[in-house]
């Protein structure tokens, strides 16, 4: 008697024990339980110490963390018919636990996939140029898009951030070429630049001269410093082209 009494009070321990560790849940600040009694939805429970029916409620814990997920390198064909290689990471949290617990059977595989399906979309009708230098719009315009396929799901995406863009050797090999001759463009607009402006300085100061004939001179004295150096033995003395002039005119007299 007494054995049966010991197993039958030890087995009431074990269900009361069992009853409460499964009514008694405790969700964290950043979770909520999204709970089917008997196979129906009711309000959303938690955070802290959370009460439920044994066997009639199930309870569903859903994070409302930003998850950042990381998008596998896709293959592409631009626009502008070249193959590249994308990855990307989406940045997103569900803000309604029912939806998304209730409209799909796992929203992160969900996010996953339309995100990757959509990197596919709308990068293909990009030119490569817009995918390297437009990196801002496209970005926003997926994280549109991805946004607006998974409201329905109760998720929303806050970012999409394109990471890496990778191009065929040839391609790159191509870019080096382009970047190098616009280079050259540029060095020769600026030497351009440089010779027109010279030129207008030199018509400047052909104006002055003209009108003092003096300054010649001075001009002249002026590269005579600039020529002689210490070790310089050879002196170089300009002769004022008017006394030239006279000379040849009265050899011309004669």
């Amino acid at each position: 008697m007494l054995g049966s009494a010991s197993m039958s009070l030890l087995f009431v321990v074990f269900m009361v024990f069992y009853i409460l560790s499964s009514a008694i849940k405790i969700l964290k600040e950043y979770e909520r339980g999204v709970v089917f009694r008997l196979g129906r939805v009711i309000p959303i429970r938690g955070p802290g110490l959370v009460l439920i029916w044994p066997i009639i409620d199930k309870l569903v814990k859903v994070s409302l963390r930003t998850v950042t997920m990381d998008v596998p390198p896709q293959d592409i064909i631009t626009k502008d018919n070249i193959t590249v290689k994308v990855n990307a990471v989406i940045y997103f949290r569900p803000i309604d636990p029912i939806k998304a617990i209730t409209e799909v059977e796992d929203f992160y595989y969900a996010t996953s996939q339309i995100a990757q399906t959509t990197l596919r979309s709308i990068l293909g009708q990009s030119q490569l140029d817009d995918l390297l230098a437009k990196r801002d719009e496209l970005n926003a315009e997926l994280q549109k898009v991805i946004d607006i396929q998974t409201e329905p799901w109760g998720v929303k995406v806050s970012a999409v951030e394109v990471k890496n863009v990778d191009l065929p050797p040839e391609m790159l090999r191509a870019i080096a070429k382009q970047a190098e001759a616009e280079r050259e463009r540029r060095a020769k607009i600026i030497h351009a630049e440089g010779e027109f402006q010279a030129s207008q300085k030199l018509a400047d100061a052909a104006k002055i001269i003209s009108s003092e004939p003096a300054t010649l001179q001075l001009r002249f004295l002026q590269t005579l410093t600039e020529i002689a150096t210490e070790k310089n033995s050879t002196i170089i003395f300009p002769v004022p082209i008017d006394i030239i002039k006279h000379f040849m005119e009265r050899v011309e007299k004669k």
